[in-house]
């Protein structure tokens, strides 16, 4: 989808749309349930836990960040992430309310 393309869509269809985009990556999922477990991190705790390059687990990390999953503090050389509560409520109503739509069996669909 074209960059100009996203005003033919509701601010909620896009912000659904880049919420599944951040999702889209296994090792993004693992961060989010290491850190829902967790209840916060430190950026090396992942590199051990998930087995990944601190370089690419950083960049992961950004993308997570730019998608308002995570939100993170920096005391000297030690970042702790953390689930982003209000982005996680609003993504999750808005997949659930998608999901919830649907009726299921419908006979007269092919």
């Amino acid at each position: 989808m074209g960059i100009t393309k996203k005003d033919l869509f509701s601010p909620e269809q896009n912000d659904l749309a880049a919420g599944a985009k951040a999702l889209g990556h296994p090792a993004r999922i693992a961060i989010l349930q290491y850190l829902v477990a967790a209840r916060a991190c430190i950026n090396g705790d992942l590199v051990q836990e998930l087995g990944l390059a601190q370089a690419t687990i950083s960049q992961h990390l950004r993308e997570l960040k730019a998608a308002g999953f995570i939100q993170g503090t920096i005391e000297g050389t030690s970042v702790s992430y953390c689930i982003n509560p209000e982005r996680w409520d609003r993504i999750k109503s808005e997949f659930l309310e998608l999901f919830e739509s649907y009726c299921g069996n419908d006979p007269t669909c092919c």
